[in-house]
This record gives structure tokens, sequence and C-alpha cells, in this order.
């Protein structure tokens, strides 16, 4: 059955603001043109990206990193602002020199501390709520991260890279020492050897609990070889403070030589002052995380996978009792179907106590949920948008980030219940109004499997009903995840919009959002139901839209994504021009070229070399025999999760074919371009590839 639905721009009108307002608005070093003109890549680098908002103890305000782009340096620019809740006030608490990130109010919502690099190391700083210079709290010879505030005051949680069992001092020293060196042979013993976009140096994140009132520090997980948070994407929601301020819950995975194909974190818990070693709380087979105490102490809840070595298992809720230890588990449910189940990705416990909130992927969306404690039940808050961190007000509304295909970021409010949804902040407004952008439509189609499949289409900016459209098919990576209401950075459907194209996603079997089983329908079978799924989405949307033009057609993609535009090269010539982005030729090879294990060893059923592994049952080098279609490839240096030879081999194949192909190298990037610069040179070079084919 076909479904049609409209995105709207904004989600609830705002609030009236007084003539007496004080509202500083964020100053962006880029900025879009100020006429209206399509939406391009400067609009997206000129938008204003706000972060872990946090509110204040008495509901009033809110404290959130905001990143503006600094394009002479080449970089964002990251400061905290505070907003009150009404919409009356908003104002930057640091300035704009950069480098500050991560507010934590104080239990008495006097002060805010937060994370600045203004010094040769990022330190902790404090600022009075109300305005007032800055002062540094800690002074440590290396960098403090995840910053959280003790529910008493009196301490704070962060992390430090150290050698496992030595101080911070004496990590700095050996360090030091290692500068000092004139060879520059590593040598390692066992994998990890570099993770993502570094090579390891042997340093592992280790929670610290420093003192406010004696200024000591203790390191606590000292003799653990392991991080917390886990890197590299970790972060404070890794580990929980107890209400008594007196211990402390976190995740880690504890997996020696078997670390690059472990999925198996537990939860540790150890007392904040360090005085016994951290204790095994939790012993799953597989990822538990998040721990997070209710406020009337009398319950912890945390996430947790069943089946070990798949990191795109759905999380479970597991809710235990202080007093007994007993422990109930519920899994997310929107409905009783069995493509009802959903996969929780943070959570936080209402002011009361007898409700979690949630957010989770879901039909395209990511939601807003809450599930009551006592019996799993769970019920939608805020269904449209992409939301994240929830906060509870202690009125019992729910702060959120919201942001959507036609938005990015902002701050709203909802009422219990999501029928009174608020929206709080502003600061893209101005810059949206000036960018003409494509309206979004989400539809259904029948896929692969007979199951419902799900896609968007955004239509070119400033559409005509009387022209017809070249097309551009973006395939998400993951392959667990979602094209869906989300403002992107790296692959915005609006980018496409405003140089004339319908730009179209299909979350594929293996997208997350659609039930379990629909995600794990991808294992073993990456060429199969997914590919099935983007042809026939892309035909249904053909027929349906008469404007888009069937002739004029191209596919991107990036990680799986890229993987995909390899395989579709070998099985199709429908399209005029394919984009690559850091996407396997090999999948074979790929297995001994990356660096997380767990991953292709699950979704191909082991190592190469055992026996019913299918690294070969859908692997774009075999049929590089019949590639046709113009290519272009690109990819990062330091992209360790899919190394540059992967891209390099594509080019060469497609090179010796004589096939019309383009290669772009970024040294400096990693699995995703980052620097805005080269987000520039990226959508030029990919619109000037498409426009030569398409236009």
């Amino acid at each position: 059955m076909l479904q049609l639905l409209a995105i709207p721009l904004l989600l609830a009108p705002a609030a009236n603001v007084s003539a007496t307002a004080r509202i500083v608005a964020p100053q962006a070093n880029v900025s879009a043109a100020a006429a209206p003109h399509p939406f391009s890549v400067h609009d997206m680098l000129a938008a204003d990206r706000i972060t872990d908002p946090r509110v204040s103890p008495d509901g009033t305000q809110v404290a959130f990193s905001l990143r503006v782009t600094d394009l002479a340096a080449n970089k964002g620019r990251n400061d905290i602002w505070l907003a009150s809740l009404d919409g009356t006030q908003l104002r930057s608490l640091t300035g704009t020199s950069g480098g500050n990130s991560q507010p934590r109010w104080s239990p008495d919502g006097k002060t805010i501390y937060f994370l600045s690099s203004r010094t040769k190391t990022q330190q902790v700083w404090r600022i009075p709520a109300a305005g007032g210079e800055p002062t540094q709290v800690t002074d440590l010879p290396l960098d403090v991260d995840n910053l959280e505030v003790g529910p008493t005051g009196g301490s704070l949680l962060f992390s430090v890279a150290v050698l496992p069992g030595t101080s911070i001092a004496e990590t700095k020293a050996e360090m030091d020492r290692r500068e000092k060196v004139v060879s520059t042979g590593m040598v390692y013993d066992r994998l990890f050897v570099r993770h993502w976009d570094t090579w390891l140096d042997g340093t592992r994140n280790h929670l610290f609990a420093f003192n406010l009132v004696t200024g000591k520090i203790v390191d606590l997980m000292p003799k653990m070889d392991a991080d917390c948070p886990s890197r590299p994407f970790g972060g404070s929601e890794e580990y929980g403070i107890t209400p008594d301020g007196l211990a402390v819950v976190f995740s880690a995975r504890v997996a020696g030589r078997s670390e690059a194909w472990s999925t198996n974190f537990d939860l540790y818990d150890v007392p904040i002052d360090g005085t016994i070693q951290p204790r095994q709380m939790v012993s799953r087979p597989a990822w538990d995380t998040q721990p997070r105490f209710s406020p009337d102490r009398q319950k912890v809840a945390y996430l947790a996978m069943s089946r070990a070595g798949y990191e795109a298992d759905r999380y479970d809720v597991v809710i235990r009792n202080l007093a007994t230890g007993v422990e109930k588990l519920h899994t997310l449910r929107v409905d009783a179907t069995s493509r009802g189940d959903r996969s929780p990705s943070e959570l936080a416990w209402s002011a009361d106590s007898r409700e979690l909130l949630f957010t989770a992927d879901h039909l395209g969306q990511h939601s807003l949920l809450a599930m009551d404690a006592a019996t799993g039940r769970t019920r939608m808050v805020v269904e449209k948008g992409s939301i994240s961190s929830p906060q509870p007000l202690p009125d019992g509304r729910v702060l959120f980030l919201s942001n959507s295909l036609a938005s990015p970021n902002e701050i709203y409010v909802t009422s219990r219940d999501g029928m009174q949804v608020r929206q709080v902040t502003r600061v893209n407004e101005a810059r949206l109004a000036r960018a003409w952008m494509g309206k979004a439509e989400q539809f259904s189609f029948p896929g692969a499997k007979g199951d419902t499949v799900y896609g968007y289409l955004v239509y070119p900016a400033r559409f005509d009903a009387t022209k017809t459209y070249p097309v551009a098919l973006i395939i998400h990576g993951g392959p667990q995840g979602s094209m869906g209401n989300d403002f992107h950075y790296r692959w915005n459907p609006q980018a496409y919009a405003g140089a004339g194209y319908a730009a179209i996603m299909i979350d594929f079997h293996g997208s997350t959002g659609y039930g379990q089983a629909f995600t794990d329908a991808i294992n073993g079978d990456w060429g199969g139901a997914p590919y099935e799924d983007i042809m026939k989405g892309l035909d249904f949307a053909l027929q349906k839209y008469p404007f888009l033009d069937g002739k004029r057609v191209g596919a991107l993609g990036a990680s799986y994504g890229g993987y995909m535009i390899n395989w579709i090269a070998g099985q199709t010539d429908r399209f005029k021009a394919l984009v690559c982005h850091d996407g396997n030729l090999d999948e074979r090879f790929a297995y001994f070229d990356t660096e997380e294990l767990w991953f292709p060893e699950w979704e191909h059923g082991g190592p190469p070399w055992v026996e019913g592994s299918g690294y070969g049952k859908h692997n774009p080098i075999d049929h590089v025999k019949n590639w046709k279609t113009p290519m272009l490839v690109i990819h990062g240096q330091k992209d360790f999760r899919i190394p540059y030879t992967q891209g390099l081999s594509t080019f060469t194949a497609l090179q010796r074919k004589g096939i019309p192909s383009r290669l772009l190298i970024f040294p400096d990037e990693n699995h995703w371009v980052l620097k805005p610069a080269n987000s520039i040179q990226w959508h030029d070079t990919v619109l000037e590839w498409l426009g030569r084919w398409l236009k």
C-alpha cells in the first residue's frame, strides 16, 4: 500500500519572544548567500550545530554546545550557549573563541562546568551560570574528556587516556620519552593495531574521579586493560553515578587478545574513592551499556544485547531492583506486530521514576518513546523527525533535540503525552529562509520477500511540475542504518535537490527501525534482498512520480553504500553514472584490511578460511568483467575501517577496462569527510561528475 507523508519544516509554532528578550545571535565564520538561492554545501556549512543540551536543575534553562564553521581555520568552533526554556533569552556563555564543549550544571544550578582547550591541554573549567569569567578547575598534563558532575556536587568524573597501571604523570613522561626516540618503528603483539583512524599507542580511556574540595584525583580502573568510554565514539553515557555520589557503574570490554572480534561489554561498579578495584556487576554474552539510576534511588536501568559478536543486534531494556538484585528485561515495542520491536539508542528516567524515555529508529524517523518501568508497556511521545538527547524536566515535560530533512537540530520541549510540542531555539531559521529546499515525501512499496519497504523522495528545489528531472539515488551505509528524516552533514539530499536533482533514498532489508528481523535479513545476503529493494524502490518511484527522468539516474553510496555501488556496477548498466565513497571491492581481502573483525565475521559467517563462510557469495570483484558505467571513486587515506587500497583497486579496475572514471583521495580524512574545505571539494567534485553524465 502506498503511504505518503509530507515532512514539515518545524514541529510546532514558536513561543512569543518579548521585546525585552536578551538574544544574541550566533555568528558563523561561513555564511551562505544573503539573497534567496538553492540549498548547497555552503548552506550546510553555515548551519549552526546544536549538540549536548543539558537542562538546569530547576528546569528553566538549557546549556548546550554550539558549533559554527570557521572556514579560514578549516574546522568547527564550539562554544557554550545558554537559553531559557520560555524562549526569551539566548546568549553565549564562553564567548566565541572556540574550543569549549560539554557543559555540565552544578547541582545548585549556580555553576556550569565545561571542557576547554584554551590551554595546552583540554581541561575542566567553570563559569557562573549568570555570567562572568571562567576559571580553570583541573591542570593535568593530558587531555580530559567525557565530563560529568557528581550528584552531590563534590566531585567530577571524566576520562583520561593513560597507560594501564601507570599514573597520568607517568603516562605523560613515557609519551615524552617516545617522542625523543629517533627510530619510528611501532611493535605490536596483538590486535588492535589501528582503530578507525588512529594507530594505537597502548593508552586506554580510564575514568577518573576528581574531588573538588581536596583536588585529589583517582583512577577508578587503574589495572584494567580496557576503555571507558569505548573508542572511537563512546561518551559519558557509558557510565552512571549512583544518586548518593559514592559509586560509579561503567561499561567496558575486557577481552584481551580477542578484543578485535569481541562485542562483549559488561558493567562494572567501583567506589568513587577508588579504595576497591572495579567489580563486575553485569556479565552477559554481548553488549551492556548506558547504566541509569532512577531518581527515587530504587532501580538502575541499562541497555543489553543478546547475541555476542553482533554489533547491530537489538538492545533490550533491563531494569534492576537495587534492593533485591532482581532484573526484568523488556523489549521496546511500538505495536504487537512481528516488526514492531525497536532498538533504543539512549535512555533517561522520568523525574518521577515511573517511566524511561528512549529514542529509537522507527519507520524512517528517529522517534521519542516512553516505557512504563513496571510493565514494559511502550508509548509514542514524538514520532516525526530525528530526535536525540531526551531530558526530563521537573514538571514532567521533556526537552530534546530534533532535526529533519528540512532543518538542522533545534531544541524543543514537549508535554509528557507529546501533544504539546514547543520550539525553544531557532538559531538556523533565518539562514534556512533564504535557501530553497526540496519537499520531502515518504513512500512505501512491496520489496524483497514480499515485505513492505520504505523510502524517501526529496523534490528538486523550486520544483516545476511541467519539467522532468534527473535522479540521484543515495544508498546508505551501515548496512544496519537508515536514510531517514534527518539533516545530514555529509550525505544531505538537499544538496542534490538544490542542484536540480530529485533525491531518492531506500531503506532496504538490513535497515534499522523496521524490526530486528528486517535488520537481520541482510546477514549473509549483502547483494541479494538489499539490491532487489533498491531496484524495486527506484522503479516504484519512477512510476509514481512522472517528473523523474528514468533515463538520467545516478547512484551514490558510502561504506556499505560504496560496496553496493561496486555491486551494482557488475549487475546492471541502467545507471548513467556512479559514485563510490569508501566502498569495498573485495570482501575477502577486506577482512584482512579492516580493524573490527566482529563485523565481517558476523555478516559473512566467520573468518574467510572457515568452511561455509560467505565472502564470495556477493563479492563485487568477481563481477568486474561486467562493469561499463562511469564511476567516481572517493576515499580517505586515514580510513582504517575500509582502507584506501580498496578505493585504489576499484579505480585501477575501471582504468584498466577503459571505463570513464575519476579518483578523489583525501590524505587527511578518515571514513568520513569532516574538514570544511574538503567537504566543499567533495560536493563540487560529485556534482560536477553527476552533471557531466546526467545533465
